[in-house]
């Protein structure tokens, strides 16, 4: 993964294919990435009902080795990682000293000492150079491994029995949150059952050079089951309907996880001291006794859409904020996460609304997710 340029986006091993496929480009934390191939809701909709194929190769891939890879790994991360078996994966977040949250990750067991972390694109340097620093002291090594990993992502109903046709690694008995080594299409590739859609679905760390090869095997192979390429347009109403936080709106350094509602990532109960400790043990606890702005859903009555920023408001006072909102191809109405006062939180509250340019539309609150798939 190259960039010409030291200003210009970096680019991806996909690049000139999303292009001869007419993808809408945009920079988005600083790779220049597919938006879209045509209809942003077809897109979203394939993936519901059949399967949609990204690029997710802006994710930050930062590998950890050695004797004490898992001490590290405990003392930077807010999770117990000790209890990660191998082949398998945990959604956790590494916060700053206050209990701030700088980013949400994945973490996978690769062997015996070795750990894979998976960051945000806008938050992979800093979660680096975090792990670096709190690596002092521990037997272990923090390397950078961004230009190591393509990542495919294949997602929806459709994905096993396309994946099915190009493996034979046991897809049946990967479990969610599980990665295993394997071949598909012949490249070499970590297969793991994670994905950010709220679908069934594998995401693919392959070498950048086995990249396009792979696209290509798995768009000749889904073209039967209805697999179409998806950009990140569709991939952010898709994650939105499943309720699942995006760092920068629903997550930030302003947020411990107790106040996002994710106080079950933070595992007081692990072996030694983890960075954020004390500030994290105090939010818990002011969460327990008056709990702060509660994450929660809303559907519109009407038809104007609410963005990130906008005011929530009850009675004429404003009591919360949007932290995202789009239209929702699923619900046929527009949607958003916000967090809102706890008086106002529980699903159905009446009189609430979305300050919308002035004007207060109506807004019902509902539980998270909006989407949840049939197992």
């Amino acid at each position: 993964m190259s960039s010409t340029e030291p200003d210009r986006p970096r680019r991806t091993a996909l690049d000139a294919l999303h292009r001869s496929l007419g993808a809408t480009m945009t920079d988005f934390a600083g790779w220049d990435m597919p938006l879209r191939y045509g209809s942003e809701r077809d897109e979203h909709i394939a993936v519901r009902t059949k399967a949609g194929l990204f690029d997710l190769s802006h994710m930050g891939e930062i590998t950890v080795t050695g004797p004490q890879a898992v001490a590290l790994l405990n003392h930077a991360l807010v999770g117990n990682i000790a209890t990660v078996g191998l082949g398998r994966a945990r959604y956790t977040m590494i916060c700053q000293a206050d209990g701030g949250i700088l980013d949400d990750l994945i973490v996978y067991r690769l062997g015996e000492t070795e750990y894979l972390v998976v960051a945000n694109a806008s938050n992979a340097q800093v979660v680096l150079d975090a792990l670096t620093e709190r690596a002092a002291g521990f037997d272990a090594e923090v390397r950078d491994d961004r230009d190591s990993y393509a990542l495919l992502a294949v997602q929806g109903p459709e994905s096993a029995g396309i994946l099915k046709s190009l493996t034979d690694a046991d897809l049946e008995g990967l479990k969610y949150y599980a990665g295993l080594p394997g071949t598909v299409a012949g490249v070499p590739a970590l297969i793991a059952r994670t994905g950010y859609t709220g679908e069934d679905g594998f995401e693919l760390f392959v070498a950048p050079g086995d990249a396009e090869k792979l696209w290509q095997a798995l768009t000749e192979a889904g073209a039967d089951a209805g697999l179409v390429p998806c950009g990140l347009s569709c991939r952010d109403t898709l994650r939105l309907e499943a309720g699942m936080p995006l760092y920068g709106h629903e997550l930030s350094t302003s947020l411990t996880p107790f106040d996002a509602g994710l106080g079950r990532v933070v595992k007081f109960e692990k072996e030694g001291d983890f960075v954020g400790r004390e500030a994290l043990l105090a939010a818990a606890e002011r969460a327990a006794a008056e709990p702060p702005r509660v994450l929660v859903g809303l559907v519109a009555e009407g038809r104007r859409v609410p963005r990130a920023g906008y005011a929530v408001v009850a009675g004429g006072e404003v009591i919360g904020e949007v932290t995202s909102g789009a239209p929702s191809p699923t619900l046929g109405k527009p949607i958003a996460m916000a967090y809102v006062d706890a008086a106002h939180a529980a699903p159905g509250t009446a009189g609430v609304g979305v300050d919308i340019r002035g004007n207060h539309e109506p807004y019902e609150v509902v539980a998270l997710p909006f989407y949840k798939r049939q197992k």
